[in-house]
């Protein structure tokens, strides 16, 4: 998106956010927000004079204005361009759609502005021409889907899945997806009408950059390997900055599920439908060999899972907790692929043998890792899921301190990062004690801080009623207890709640215990983990009918509903993560060695920010009003409590009588 006209090489904060500013000339209920103007002076600052800058913008501040003008000054005047990374696609869709266009026309600028995606949202030309001459042997009974596909690659205008007007199997999309290991390049008959590189170059006459945090780390960890993914940029400007630890400790873990293995030796060939990409080849070796590594997949999962159930505790593991049967038939699949690789006369044919073979070379890596637990900084750990009838087995690992990773790959890499959100301090201090917490756990370790509160009036728009005799959370009583204070305050506001939990275990049984409830009083109940995804729910949520929406950990932040809708926000306990998960368990070990004390330096300030962000649901304008419910009498009974409650914005509190 390109957007021109003369733009002043140097122009006031004043002059932008003032009350007779370019904003309010454009924008006719344009606000002059004094917390604004103070960020995007200091982000301006920040990437003038190249040093890192944490800003706590409360909620309504408007803080993508704030800092989209730094970095439109600084990628014009040091001619350079600036990454802005968000964690969700509507924060994404915001900037690009609504906010960057709205700055163009307001500043009369000139600057060019484009959405990066991962390549895999792409649809591969090359590769969609390879699958309709081999759908034969290719695909189980996506004939259809692939003409449909291929009919809307030839006049799509971006080549994005996203696009499509339906949902093709995973197998197809698997078959069709751009791929970095699967490219030509230049050398590739579509590459001027290929999608992918047609985003790319975009992107390399771009001033601004938005993309993904998950995008951003692949890029970061490229770079580390003297490669990348996105064109160079010399500023990053992180929004959502919240999210980056965790994800960045997937970046720099693994996730073996037992459906990955299953899937990349059913798309070479799946013995039960006689159908992949090794059918019809008459390369019998290979296809006999990937029978074998079937067999061994699943004699391999059935002792991680024999051994979870039997003496894996909390799933934690250690080196050589089983038998490794599975990476060696891998391995002998792996180069026999070679051999049809190398006489296979026609090319794309070749791309795709050397592509399993790279799959397969990377799953053996990852499991020879797991297995022998070879790195001493990350947590190894087994996820046994029972949403299926046949329990789905994971290997994870994660580091027990990604701050170090972190701090390599970015701080250490980039002279100013920008990071932002309405969450990253544990207390109302400006100073740089209340984000300790936070620049510890990414290795943030020079920077200056800004803590700005919200322009909103919480203490005419909010009221907080906590519940004081409410049962211990472990205590049996808890639940049954806790599904009558919900009763309460459903009534209260007629619905329009959220009750945010803490696990599914939870939410489950306290929705099967006001299932018949909410019936009897014509109150829908919309829950969260079953048939209906977020998505929906949400939407469903938002037509304001007077529902209430059972929600676990991603209900507590990136959702916003403002007006009416929401007018209740009910938590149910407050948000301490379970001690006894393996990556919990490590770090509290690791904090424990160092001579520190976990709660204090981990358990309780990560919780303080997760209870910030599920209060930060409710008010999401000037005009909203509601209530927010706390039935954890922990947080007045318990010294800590305090910490919870002088970290939010201040609001009324009332100590409910029954």
């Amino acid at each position: 998106m390109a957007v021109c006209a003369e733009l002043g090489e140097d122009f006031g904060i004043e002059e932008i956010f003032g009350p007779g500013g370019r904003f309010a000339c454009c924008f006719a209920d344009y606000e002059d927000r004094p917390q604004q103007r103070q960020m995007a002076d200091a982000v301006q600052d920040a990437l003038k004079k190249h040093y890192h800058l944490a800003v706590e913008a409360g909620t309504g501040l408007g803080k993508s204005f704030a800092y989209l003008i730094g970095a439109i000054q600084a990628a014009r005047q040091q001619k350079c361009k600036v990454l802005i990374s968000t964690y969700t696609i509507t924060l994404q869709e915001q900037l690009i759609n609504k906010d960057i266009p709205f700055l163009a026309k307001a500043l009369g600028g000139c600057f060019q502005a484009a959405l990066a995606r991962g390549r895999n949202n792409f649809v591969c030309l090359r590769r969609l021409e390879f699958a309709r001459r081999k759908q034969q042997g290719l695909f189980d009974s996506a004939a259809d889907e692939l003409l449909r596909l291929n009919a809307w690659a030839s006049q799509s205008k971006e080549g994005l899945f996203s696009e499509l007007g339906f949902v093709p199997s995973m197998q197809l999309l698997n078959a069709v997806k751009s791929e970095h290991g699967n490219c030509r390049g230049r050398k590739c008959g579509h590459f001027n009408k290929c999608f992918y590189w047609k985003s790319r170059r975009r992107l390399q006459t771009a001033d601004i950059i938005v993309a993904n945090h998950a995008l951003l780390f692949s890029d970061l960890v490229l770079r580390q390997e003297k490669t990348s993914i996105l064109p160079d940029y010399k500023f990053v400007i992180i929004d959502e900055a919240h999210n980056i630890e965790n994800v960045a400790q997937e970046h720099f873990g693994l996730d073996i599920s037992q459906w990955r293995v299953n899937f990349l030796l059913h798309s070479l060939y799946n013995s039960r439908t006689k159908k992949g990409f090794l059918a019809n080849t008459g390369y019998t070796q290979a296809i006999e060999l990937v029978k074998l590594c079937e067999k061994a997949a699943e004699n391999f999962f059935s002792l991680v899972l024999q051994w979870r159930q039997t003496c894996g505790g909390n799933g934690r593991v250690r080196e050589k907790f089983v038998e490794d049967i599975i990476t060696e038939p891998l391995k002998k699949l792996r180069l026999a692929l070679a051999v049809p690789a190398k006489q296979a006369g026609d090319d794309d044919e070749r791309f795709e043998f050397l592509r399993f073979a790279d799959l397969l070379r990377i799953l053996q890596a990852d499991l020879q890792d797991f297995l022998a637990c070879s790195n001493e900084a990350n947590v190894y750990w087994i996820e046994v899921s029972d949403k299926s009838k046949r329990k789905a087995v994971s290997l994870r690992s994660a580091p027990i301190n990604p701050a170090v990773n972190i701090k390599q790959c970015l701080f250490d890499r980039f002279e100013s990062v920008i990071l932002t959100s309405a969450t990253l301090c544990c207390n109302n201090e400006g100073d740089e004690s209340g984000f300790e917490f936070f620049a510890q756990r990414i290795g943030l370790e020079k920077f200056k801080p800004l803590r700005l509160g919200s322009p909103f009036d919480y203490q005419r728009q909010v009221t907080m009623y906590i519940e004081p005799d409410m049962p211990e959370p472990d205590n049996a009583a808890f639940m049954q207890t806790a599904a009558e204070k919900i009763k309460k305050y459903v009534k209260l506001t007629g619905g329009r709640a959220f009750v945010l939990f803490t696990s599914y275990k939870m939410l489950e049984t306290i929705a099967n215990m006001l299932s018949d409830w909410f019936s009897e009083n014509n109150i829908e109940m919309l829950v969260h983990g079953g048939p209906v995804n977020r998505s929906e729910l949400l939407r469903q949520f938002k037509m304001d009918r007077g529902s209430v929406l059972f929600g676990t950990d991603s209900f507590w932040q990136g959702v916003d509903v403002p007006g009416q809708a929401l007018s209740n926000v009910i938590i149910v306990k407050l948000p301490f993560a379970v001690p006894s998960h393996p990556l919990i368990e490590g770090r509290i070990e690791h904090i424990r060695a160092q001579g520190h004390n976990p709660f204090f330096k981990y358990q309780l300030p990560q919780a303080v920010i997760k209870f910030k962000q599920g209060f930060g649901r409710l008010i999401r304008s000037k005009s909203d009003t509601g209530i927010i419910v706390v039935l954890d009498s922990r947080i007045i009974r318990k010294s800590y409590g305090k910490e919870f409650l002088t970290a939010i914005e201040e609001c009324r509190v009332e100590i409910a009588a029954d």
